[in-house]
């Protein structure tokens, strides 16, 4: 039996090829169909939930050694074991759930990154076009650099503030009749 040490080269062979963003999509719903519950709740559902969810732990654990002393609490919650199952599996996911966000802030950054690059090269393709249309030989780069133009120039106006609603004018007060 072979007992061979991973270095750095051959560890690198033996990696998995790299996902396309296609491929991670893919992925993704597999494991999300593998999963017995994914519940996406809205921003009211979760606020309705946390007031509950976010008992102390102390709190929660002589919540469940009450439930053990009592057969007719037993008999309607269900076992203190029952509960503390629950308890054992929400911890593990909550792990589940460290490793999602850490991958999702990384693909984030990851994709803000490339567009600061794809952001940096349409920069420079532009000086270096307008650069370049001034000599006559690159003509053909002059209605380009004018589009360009064109368009920055739309990006950074400021757009019009939304006009005040309407009101009513005030009706004038009653006035009195003397008879």
């Amino acid at each position: 039996m072979s007992t061979e040490i991973q270095t750095p080269n051959n560890a690198a062979a033996e990696a998995p090829p790299m996902l396309a963003p296609e491929g991670v999509v893919a992925q993704l719903r597999i494991v999300r169909q593998q999963i017995a519950e994914v519940t996406p709740l809205t921003r009211e559902q979760k606020k309705a939930l946390y007031r509950y969810a976010a008992l102390p732990n102390e709190v929660l654990q002589a919540s469940i050694n009450a439930i053990g002393a009592s057969a007719s609490v037993q008999q309607a919650l269900g076992g203190p074991a029952d509960v503390r199952q629950m308890t054992e599996d929400s911890n593990r996911w909550t792990a589940v759930e460290d490793e999602l966000r850490g991958m999702l802030q990384g693909v984030a950054g990851a994709n803000l990154i490339r567009r600061q690059r794809i952001g940096l090269l349409a920069v420079q393709a532009y000086v270096i076009c307008r650069q370049l249309a001034r000599d006559p030989s690159h003509a053909v780069l002059l209605p380009h650099v004018q589009e360009i133009r064109r368009l920055r120039s739309l990006t950074r106006r400021k757009k019009p503030a939304p006009p005040a609603p309407e009101t009513p004018p005030a009706a004038a007060p009653a006035q009195e009749v003397e008879s």
